[in-house]
Parts: C-alpha cells; structure tokens; sequence
C-alpha cells in the first residue's frame, strides 16, 4: 500500500459519518455483524441493510431491504458492501440512484467489481475494493 493510498482512505474515513452497511447480518459469528458492530463503536452511524431482516432494529437502527428505502432526510457518506463481486453492480446502481449525497462505494475483503466501480468512479464518488474498515481503521490510527 501506498502513502497516497494510505492518505485516501484516512480521508475517507475522517469524512464518512454515516455508512449504509449491505449484507449486514443479525448472526454475531458473520464478519458484517462484527464489521458493523465496530464501526458503532467508533462513532459512525450505521444503517443495516437487509432485505431479509427488514423491519427489524439492530444498532440502535431500523433493518431497510434495500438502499432506496433509507430515508431521503438521512444522508448516507459511505456504502459498505458485503455482497459477493458478481452481486455488486445493482448494489451501486441502486446507492447512486437512491443515495443523492453518496461519497463512497466501499467494497469488503475479496470483493471487486471494476463495472461497478467505474459507475461509481463516473459519478465523482470515491471507491474502495478489496478492504475492510474495522481493518484500516486501527492500522491508520484513526
């Protein structure tokens, strides 16, 4: 990793305050239930997608199905996507037409889609693959 690299993501992640986590997961063993638990506890706010457990609370926050479903009024900074690679394009396409104050596309560990991140690069947002927040946070010191 790059000093310019390690500079973008502390970026990122100063500026992000609310995240959109997809494939969040009520299962405490799953690496999204623990990704979004330790982002909670750094201070973020983190909205639990998944259409599965819609409707239910978790965080402090209600379950939504889907990206559109987030209400308008809260403003998502950074989408976190536990989705396999090949299941990422609608993830985006869905936050870049349901999201209007998106800065981040942030794909989990192993997940890369370059369709997907080009959209989203085409968009003027910001876009992370092959990384994990709960992992970059305390290697940057943040």
């Amino acid at each position: 990793m790059s000093d310019s690299d390690d500079a973008r993501i502390r970026d990122i992640l100063t500026r992000s305050r609310v995240i959109a986590l997809v494939g969040y997961s009520a299962n405490p063993e799953r690496p999204s239930h623990r990704v979004a638990n330790f982002l909670k506890s750094r201070g973020y706010r983190v909205l639990p997608v998944n259409p599965g457990l819609a409707g239910q609370i978790a965080l402090g926050e209600t379950v939504y199905p889907d990206l559109a479903s987030i209400p308008k009024d809260i403003v998502v900074d950074m989408v976190d996507i536990f989705r396999r690679s090949e299941d990422v394009p609608p993830v985006v396409a869905d936050a870049l037409a349901s999201l209007p104050g998106l800065k981040t596309v942030w794909m989990q560990l192993e997940i890369r889609n370059e369709d997907a991140a080009e959209a989203a690069r085409a968009r003027g947002v910001d876009v992370v693959e092959d990384r994990c927040p709960a992992i970059e946070i305390p290697r940057l010191g943040l």
